[in-house]
């Protein structure tokens, strides 16, 4: 089966600083991908990138996403194409109530796959299947607007409910685990684990830590030093960075 995400050599800069230099990638349907690296290594670059940010200059490479040149779509084709990034800090939008975004950001997408929008009616029965098995009972997701002076915790399982409400082909979680404690970091996983339990859904998890990856179950793991991937394996990778850190890789590139 053709890959759903196929990054080859991939070099990307800002303000004339290259930050991934060479970068090569294959997700397939129903993988769950990490990537791992220290600080500075170009892995938020590396979504952003993917997602469209107009700050960054794609050098050289190519990105092919569900068939198409993914660098030829602007950032609205990109989610309608269904790739999907959760933020390491989620934006506040004071005023913008978080039910009608979603509803509104949910339609705009069942339009452009020809389905019938959905009225306020039944997108709140949607909503209220989505946050009953998601275990998010508190009203803040509807009632609130988007983020706007929500906790952290709050923030990121608001990320998780726009990606079940979306239904995107493609999930890229930048550092979904930062600044959640266990408790939060338990209801962000089963969330993200019912969504990428669907064969035709794919996901890329961008973190530090192995802590994520006990509670979501990577088929692969990368390791991602000075804007490339130098290493890939199994689970076992990860275990492995979390005793002897990324010094063993010095040198490598």
């Amino acid at each position: 089966m053709t890959a759903l995400l196929k990054i080859e050599d991939l070099r990307v800069a800002i303000d004339g600083n290259e930050i991934v230099k060479g970068l090569s990638l294959e997700i397939g349907f129903g993988e769950k991908h990490a990537i791992m690296g220290p600080n500075g290594s170009g892995k938020s670059t590396l979504s952003k990138v993917l997602a469209g940010h107009p700050d960054y200059e794609v050098l050289d490479g190519s990105v092919q996403f569900a068939g198409v040149n993914l660098l030829e779509l602007d950032t609205a084709d990109r989610s309608l194409a269904g790739l999907f990034l959760g933020f390491q800090y989620p934006p506040e939008v004071p005023g913008v109530n978080n039910a009608d975004f979603l509803r509104q950001a949910l339609n705009i997408r069942r339009k452009a796959q020809k389905l019938e929008e959905l009225d306020p009616l039944d997108f709140n029965d949607l909503l209220e299947k989505k946050l009953a098995e998601l275990d998010l009972h508190n009203d803040i997701y509807q009632e609130r607007s988007v983020n706007d002076g929500f906790s952290g915790g709050e923030k990121k399982r608001n990320e998780i409910l726009q990606m079940a409400i979306l239904e995107p082909k493609l999930v890229i979680l930048d550092e979904i685990d930062s600044g959640l404690d266990i408790d939060a970091l338990r209801l962000v996983s089963k969330g993200v684990n019912a969504f990428a339990s669907n064969p035709d859904r794919s996901l890329l998890l961008i973190t530090h830590y192995q802590r994520l990856l006990e509670y979501i179950i990577p088929t692969h793991v990368h390791v991602m030093i000075e804007g490339k991937i130098v290493k890939s394996g199994g689970k076992e990778l990860a275990e492995d960075l979390e005793i002897n850190g990324y010094e063993q890789f010095a040198g490598v590139l």
